[in-house]
């Protein structure tokens, strides 16, 4: 059985409805790409699973159904989130940020280090005096520090510089061959997603338009429905 599971899954903001039947699946240890244009949906089907925002379909955690929960207890459950936009608390420290949500586990401030050693080296600085791409390590290392099942990155390297994002890629390379944690992976770098991902799948207008292996998903799909 799936860990996540999304079936015919719709979402509105009001009476704007925004997903028309969302089908996502990710295993225990798997990491999938959801991909599509920009405004196809991708971060409402996010806003979904985390319970952000109502919705109607299937839409199941290690067999719990999501809809009855709040978006606190479904994170307890083991979803872990690094949202768009690297929402750190910004007047908080680097160590403040990573212990504020943590949870008993492996992912530690020692574990959260090693992945990101420039967090350890900014340990007392205020999130809001990094760059850009610090704090976007800083989100991340909070939402490991959760100790998730699932930790799902919603563009995680947008508007970081080259070199940073290799520092991300390369750490998510680590958490899947290191961890074996269940990943969902939001981003418009195919070649990245093709390097890390097993499976994808593909939203447009709200609903899912194409599923398979990462491998299967030829350059005709993605310059159909990515853009690439």
């Amino acid at each position: 059985m799936s860990l996540l599971d999304l079936s015919a899954l719709t979402a509105a903001y009001g009476v704007s409805q925004a997903l028309f039947g969302v089908d996502l699946s990710v295993g225990e240890g798997e990491v999938v790409a959801l991909m599509g244009r920009n405004g196809m949906g991708k971060t409402t089907t996010v806003k979904a699973i985390c319970r952000m925002i109502p919705s109607q379909g299937g839409l199941s955690f290690d067999g719990q159904d999501l809809h009855r929960l709040s978006s606190h207890r479904a994170a307890r459950l083991g979803i872990g989130l690094v949202p768009e936009g690297r929402r750190c608390f910004g007047d908080l420290t680097v160590r403040e940020n990573l212990v504020v949500a943590a949870r008993p586990g492996p992912w530690d401030l020692a574990a959260a280090t090693r992945l990101f050693p420039r967090l350890g080296e900014r340990m007392a600085q205020r999130a809001a005096s990094l760059s850009g791409g610090e704090q976007q390590m800083l989100v991340i290392g909070r939402a490991l520090m959760t100790n998730p099942r699932l930790l799902i990155l919603d563009e995680a390297t947008e508007g970081l510089a080259p070199i940073i994002r290799q520092e991300i890629w390369a750490a998510i390379r680590r958490l899947k061959s290191e961890t074996g944690m269940a990943i969902l992976l939001i981003d418009k770098s195919v070649r990245e997603l093709a390097s890390v991902c097993d499976r994808a799948v593909i939203l447009q207008r709200g609903s899912t338009v194409w599923a398979g292996p990462m491998g299967e998903m030829t350059s005709d799909i993605s310059e159909r429905y990515v853009g690439v």
